[in-house]
């Protein structure tokens, strides 16, 4: 390989478009104003990329086929070496790939499940749908511990508070897609579940002693690593303990090579997270980024914003001798070797032929549907349940409302969480209405959310989304006037606006109606702190469909509801006292 070819190895760049070659002329436009290419056959040839990540916002997933179409056309444009594929499949709140793939329970949910089997069965469904599409490597599972409530970033994205738990389905979980033959990424290394900022916008700082790293963070990355895991990805976080450079860790020396690679004996790939983020550009241009993220001990650069000066800034390193050949070497020996791993090196079709076998007969495949409706009955969680309303009894069909929060959701769902929760109730046997209310209902949507309830309801199911900060996701049409920050970060996370609670304001005036009302936390289950008292409340952990049917199902008593807490709920008013412990779930 020449130079250029052995630093191309190290980049892993999104594209837009749904074909490799003559995308949408709006792809093509974005891509030439973002990228200065046209395609991603061009950005394969002009960068010599080892890899390519797909998103749902640049258009890379519409269906099976065509993005079976899509892998096969990229590979077809490497010049020698396979180009390594990725996507962030977590599940859950976090998925690119949508119906008619097969959805499964988030992180959360699955610790909620308490079953490791349960994970490793979710991992190994999901990385066999993804190889069947030509991706070889997934960035999960997440491996932080979610020790603040109000984490704006990670959250149900987490198994849960308990680093042994944590630890436990993060083995699970990378044995399962090493089944599936799917590399694996532990994140976000040094761990992100402690902070109120957002990487994404911002640099967050993390304040846990070394003690307490070792104590709450450090657990589940020595059983990623002890399990195999092919990368470790790192977080844009300044932690003072680990390094007082004020460093973030993805351009760490201390903590990329003193703490990963030689305390823990980590010799897999390091991935840093998106280099579009603002975390790890606060502090240093984009023109260093890369080229400190490489002296630190990072293997592949994820998606940094201006490819062209990233990648001529580190061959311009190397010319002047900050970074040796022999440095780059290593890292794209580690690269080349996880490309082996996953069989892309050893002559076999680095994709499926998209026709209808194998590629449709696998992904969505009855057997794996079943599994997903199967695992997310074991996570939907009871929280209270007073005078036992719960389970409401389908016999006489009851009429039931549902209202409350819609977030948006473009690859988990099929239509707004009231919708679908409707659709699933009247399957059953119900009398249902949707009647959304969005995440910060004013007085008119209150007002009309009461006098619907008044209309001769038996009950009101109300769905929240993080109360104490509601969240409202950007249309993707959008992403070709935003920045690709903040494009990245639309597809992690929701914009927050800070002390909404006009969702407590709903619960509270829908219970004043006296007709029964049941609340279901569709994302953080911490929500059932920050509202008035109700009937009956639940949490599903995500608004995807088959934790929506899954919920419907414990509420009609067709299930019992088997979740138990893997994050303890604090009381709003007083965050010191417990209000509902870890392990915490009524069922019946």
């Amino acid at each position: 390989m020449s130079l250029e070819d052995k630093v191309g190895q190290l980049f892993v760049m999104h594209v837009y478009g749904h074909r490799a070659t003559d995308p949408d002329q709006d792809d093509v436009d974005t891509n030439l104003r973002e990228l200065g290419v046209r395609d991603a056959a061009e950005l394969i040839a002009r960068y010599r990329l080892g890899g390519v990540i797909y998103f749902g916002w640049a258009h890379n997933t519409r269906d099976p086929h065509q993005i079976a179409e899509l892998s096969r056309g990229i590979q077809e444009a490497a010049p020698g070496v396979p180009v390594l594929i990725s996507v962030d499949q977590e599940h859950g709140a976090v998925a690119r790939v949508g119906a008619p793939a097969t959805l499964l329970p988030g992180a959360m949910a699955l610790g909620a499940s308490g079953s490791y089997d349960h994970a490793r069965e979710a991992a190994r469904i999901a990385g066999t749908e993804l190889r069947a599409l030509g991706i070889r490597q997934d960035y999960a599972p997440d491996a932080d511990v979610n020790v603040d409530p109000a984490n704006p970033v990670i959250g149900v994205r987490s198994f849960g508070a308990d680093p042994e738990a944590v630890a436990g389905f993060v083995t699970a979980q990378v044995e399962g897609y090493r089944s599936a033959g799917i590399a694996t990424a532990a994140k976000h290394f040094p761990g992100h579940g402690d902070t109120t900022d957002d990487s994404h916008t911002e640099l967050p700082h993390i304040h846990h002693t070394r003690e307490e790293w070792e104590r709450y963070d450090a657990p589940p990355f020595r059983a990623a690593i002890a399990a195999g895991v092919d990368s470790v990805m790192t977080a844009h976080i300044v932690v003072p303990a680990l390094d007082p450079s004020g460093d973030p860790a993805t351009l760490s020396h201390p903590i990329l090579t003193g703490i990963l690679r030689e305390e823990l004996g980590f010799d897999g790939v390091i991935a840093t997270d998106s280099l579009a983020m603002r975390g790890v550009r606060t502090k240093y241009g984009d023109d260093r980024v890369a080229v400190l993220a490489l002296k630190a001990g990072a293997d592949q650069l994820l998606n940094p914003p201006r490819p062209d000066v990233a990648w001529h800034a580190v061959i311009d390193a190397v010319r002047s001798g900050e970074l040796t050949e022999a440095r780059i070497d290593e890292s794209v020996l580690r690269v080349l070797r996880m490309k082996a791993r996953v069989g892309l090196l050893d002559g076999e079709e680095p994709t499926p032929t998209p026709t209808p076998t194998p590629t449709l007969s696998t992904v969505g495949a009855p057997a794996h549907l079943a599994a997903a409706d199967r695992i997310a009955e074991a996570t939907t969680t009871l929280l209270v349940n007073t005078d036992g309303l719960l389970p409401l009894s389908p016999a006489t069909r009851p009429r039931v409302l549902v209202v409350g929060a819609d977030p948006r959701s473009p690859s988990g769902t099929t239509g707004p969480p009231t919708a679908v929760l409707a659709d699933a109730l009247n399957a059953l046997g119900f009398q249902a209405t949707a009647l959304p209310t969005g995440t910060a209902p004013d007085e008119a949507a209150i007002e009309k959310a009461v006098a619907a309830a008044q209309g001769g309801q038996d009950a009101v199911l109300v769905t929240t989304y993080n109360i104490t900060t509601h969240a409202t996701t950007r249309d993707n049409t959008q992403a070709a006037n935003t920045t690709l920050d903040n494009t990245h970060a639309r597809a992690h996370r929701a914009t927050d606006s800070p002390d909404d609670t006009s969702q407590a304001t709903l619960v509270a005036a829908l219970k004043a109606t006296g007709v029964p009302v049941i609340t279901l936390a569709v994302r953080n289950p911490y929500d059932v702190a920050h509202q008035p008292p109700v009937d009956a409340a639940l949490a599903s952990y995500s608004w995807t469909d088959v934790e929506l049917r899954a919920a419907a199902r414990v509420i009609a008593g067709r299930a019992a509801p088997r979740g138990r807490l893997p994050v303890p709920v604090r009381r709003a008013d007083d965050p010191a006292q417990v209000l509902y412990p870890i392990g915490y779930g009524l069922t019946y």
